[in-house]
């Protein structure tokens, strides 16, 4: 345990700007550590606590953070559960880095894998576990993304259009706004960004590229601006806000990798294990609800009598709905504004 392995495929809503480099994360991860840090702060992280650590607190207990971050989840179940394992996977080889500086102090029981959070299965083998007690998702970008403005996640400031929550990958976002057509642009700011002027903004992209490509991210934001009505761009946040969702969600595969995710986590959990899943928009919300919601009913034929053992629901959801961040959290740390959280038990084993 303690070592950082590389498995999987390349390249697991979104949170605040950062404008720290390098110097800035280190100084923000001595500060997470000593519990300073006010950007840094889990989202959710009382409730992530009190839903996983009542199955993390019996003798070699296994908690999969699927989207390991800079660790502030893990950090605090690792406190709370002393004999708790980790496995810790993140796409981010900066974030494993990170966290494996942060989580230094626990080191004979972490595990830190980089992969794709659907490669949990491949993880949990790894790490010579059979099964997890505990999953947890947050997903979306995290904060050593934003942290490292030359890696062109935020529209705040300038920087190279790249968007790779995985350096290794070859995709990036400048890729897909001087490559794609314009049927096939339009579809990802339509369908992943929830953008309603999508033609209107892929229209703008391939008349702009069509002159010199378009490579930074000031550019690009600077381009969605103009494309929108005037009317529309005075409410709601930042105009280019939901393209950079979009491209973001392409050039990551983030709902495919999540559609994936959701069942295999799910069926590596043994009897009385949990997920816990922070979402951060609606698509992913939606899904989540969807996938849990599928494992938690009783599929037995409307027109049969009494149930069918092998049809019983194997998971129980222990949220109704799904939550949210008390007001003062979100007040506080503007990266729970848009959370939302959703997680189940296992009560049944795996249906065949």
């Amino acid at each position: 345990m303690g070592d950082i392995r590389q498995h999987g495929q390349p390249g697991g809503g979104a949170r605040p700007d950062g404008e720290q480099g390098e110097q800035g994360i280190e100084a923000r991860v001595a500060a997470a550590r000593a519990g300073l840090d006010p950007l840094h702060v889990p989202v959710m992280l009382d409730r992530i606590v009190e839903l996983l650590a009542p199955v993390l607190s019996r003798p070699g207990a296994v908690f999969v953070d699927g989207t390991l971050g800079l660790g502030g989840h893990s950090e605090a179940l690792l406190k709370a559960c002393p004999e708790m394992r980790l496995v810790g996977v993140d796409r981010d080889t900066t974030a494993l880095e990170r966290s494996a500086e942060r989580l230094a102090p626990y080191a004979d029981r972490t595990h830190f894998v980089h992969a794709v959070y659907s490669d949990i299965p491949c993880a949990l083998d790894e790490a010579g576990a059979a099964e997890a007690d505990a999953v947890l998702l947050d997903l979306g970008v995290s904060s050593p993304q934003l942290d490292e403005t030359d890696r062109g996640f935020a529209y705040a400031h300038d920087a190279p259009l790249d968007m790779r929550m995985d350096r290794t990958q070859s995709l990036t976002a400048a890729e897909v706004v001087n490559t794609y057509s314009f049927a096939r642009l339009t579809h990802v700011l339509r369908s992943y960004g929830e953008e309603r002027f999508a033609s209107r903004v892929a229209r703008a992209i391939e008349r702009r590229r069509a002159q010199a490509p378009i490579d930074s991210t000031r550019e690009l934001a600077e381009l969605v601006r103009e494309a929108i009505p005037a009317a529309t761009r005075r409410t709601g946040g930042h105009p280019a806000k939901r393209a950079f969702q979009g491209l973001r969600i392409e050039v990551n595969a983030e709902l495919s990798i999540l559609e994936h995710a959701l069942p295999a986590a799910v069926a590596r959990l043994g009897m009385g294990g949990r997920v816990a899943v922070l979402s951060y928009h609606s698509l992913e919300d939606r899904m989540t609800k969807r996938a849990l919601a599928a494992l938690s009913t009783d599929t037995t034929p409307a027109d049969l009598p009494v149930p069918l053992p092998d049809r019983q629901p194997e998971l129980r959801l222990l949220t109704r709905g799904a939550e949210l961040p008390p007001d003062e959290e979100k007040e506080r740390n503007p990266r729970a504004q848009s959370a939302r959280l959703r997680a189940a038990e296992r009560v049944r084993p795996p249906r065949q």
